[in-house]
């Protein structure tokens, strides 16, 4: 296979190692790329080698909350349970959710980038919520419709759609077998799109490893 530009630069920065003949030619761990610059800002993220080819790298734009917080006298889709969790667990995994190929599954997949508030019970402060948009706590069906919003570039659900409901419905069942694990998986939402992470030199003094929470 022949390196691209993006492999060569790392190459050359130290970021990954080459293997010659099985023999692994790392190169030394230098200054941890993992190192928190802001309590305020993903320190997973901030200095992630491979940002630029992470879709949920999206740049910490404030964002308007009209259309995913919920609206008055709201009346959510009503329907059988084990039908909304069925149809919910397969609308997790559907692209055509979003404008940008991604769908919920993209960055959640095994429980993936869940925060361990996430373990909380809704409604409860959420760090991406709080920080994009200033919101103090969400229920679970607002944080769907962020979702839907950022990192997924679509619109927001109607309300008393049963695509929201089904999404909410699927979504609390993980929630309920959820449990807190690798802090910094968490606080990189696309952890499992970052093709540089099996490479990553510095993981094992990674300060990540320590909870926030």
């Amino acid at each position: 296979m022949k390196p691209t530009r993006l492999m060569n630069a790392l190459i050359a920065s130290g970021v990954l190692s080459l293997s010659v003949g099985g023999t692994a030619l790392a190169a030394p761990c230098r200054a941890n790329p993992c190192a928190p610059r802001s309590s305020r800002m993903n320190p997973c993220a901030a200095k992630n080698p491979c940002a630029a080819a992470n879709p949920c790298a999206a740049a910490m734009v404030q964002m308007d909350v009209k259309g995913v917080m919920r609206p008055a006298h709201y009346r959510p889709y009503r329907g059988s349970n084990k039908e909304l969790m069925a149809y919910g667990k397969r609308l997790f995994s559907d692209t055509r959710l979003s404008s940008n190929g991604m769908s919920c599954s993209t960055c959640h997949d095994n429980n993936g980038a869940f925060q361990s508030t996430f373990a909380q019970p809704y409604p409860h402060y959420v760090q991406m919520t709080g920080e994009r948009a200033g919101v103090k706590q969400v229920h679970l069906d607002e944080m769907v419709q962020f979702c839907m919003v950022v990192p997924m570039a679509a619109k927001p659900l109607p309300w008393n759609s049963k695509r929201l409901a089904a999404l909410t419905a699927y979504t609390g069942s993980l929630q309920k077998g959820f449990r807190a694990g690798n802090p910094c998986a968490a606080k990189n939402p696309c952890a499992a799109m970052n093709p540089c992470a099996a490479d990553y030199p510095c993981a094992a003094k990674n300060p990540c490893a320590a909870t926030r929470h």
